[in-house]
């Protein structure tokens, strides 16, 4: 997969597109990617992306020629059609299903968002504007990251062990159940003393028909808690319904 990212701090890209899964899939070329410095394409000798809102206001806002510029330079590059996405507080937020619906594009790019906003005619060249949620940042470059991450890691080659990533919280609208590791029993000082903090006794019993039903209770029972709004859209098998079902009913009954 094609990723292009413009952006007037490159460098804000560099070190964590360098780590990680990201990182290797980088340099193993299943993800190829570039980011390009805004003031690339500026056309004065002081670079100048951005300057005052028409009818007045604070702040500033990002021009829309260096914008333009820059997307008919990566098109020269790259060819055409391209998905263009701009990171925006007013754009839809970002979902599971959006990065997998990205992650099935051969090219993407992002336009990081500044200031007090983008021209508004450079939408004529943008596909959608996306949030990362509803607050504000001081820049769409860190938008623009997790964007980038929540997509690349679902593009197959990019990490290890695929079926982990089938498997993630919100992939079919569920949290992810509790995880644990080794040591199996712990026992940590609390302000009230020591507390046992073993592992669930099923997750040791080799029972795996027990463990996957115990998996799965806890990732219905934790949506409920937490996200119970997630349960109308999630994608349940016939088990999981029974699940909610004796949860609910129990809930009403206590």
């Amino acid at each position: 997969m094609t990723f292009d990212v413009v952006t007037i701090f490159p460098a804000m890209f560099e070190r964590p597109l360098a780590l990680g899964v990201i990182g290797r899939a980088i340099e193993r070329g299943v993800l190829d990617l570039k980011v390009r410095d805004l003031r690339d394409f500026t056309s004065d000798r002081h670079r100048i992306v951005d300057d005052v809102p028409f009818g007045g206001g604070p702040g500033m806002v990002l021009k829309a020629d260096p914008l333009f510029r820059a997307l008919d330079a990566i098109e020269a590059d790259r060819g055409r059609p391209l998905t263009v996405v701009l990171t925006s507080p007013r754009g839809a937020r970002l979902t599971q299903e959006t990065a997998q619906r990205l992650s099935r594009l051969a090219h993407v790019v992002m336009l990081c968002g500044r200031y007090e906003g983008v021209d508004e005619r450079i939408l004529e060249r943008v596909t959608e504007e996306l949030s990362v949620g509803d607050y504000v940042l001081t820049g769409g470059e860190l938008p623009a990251m997790v964007i980038l991450d929540a997509v690349a890691r679902l593009v197959p080659g990019v990490v290890g062990d695929e079926q982990s990533v089938a498997d993630d919280s919100f992939s079919r609208g569920l949290l992810d159940f509790p995880q644990y590791t080794r040591p199996a029993r712990l026992t940590w000082p609390g302000p009230q003393g020591a507390a046992d903090l073993s592992v669930p006794d099923v997750l040791l019993s080799g029972n795996h028909a027990a463990i996957r039903r115990w998996r799965k209770r806890e990732a219905v029972a934790r949506t409920l808690e937490r996200r119970p709004e997630l349960l109308a859209e999630a994608k349940l098998d016939d088990e999981e319904r029974e699940i909610l079902r004796e949860i609910v009913a129990r809930q009403e009954k206590s």
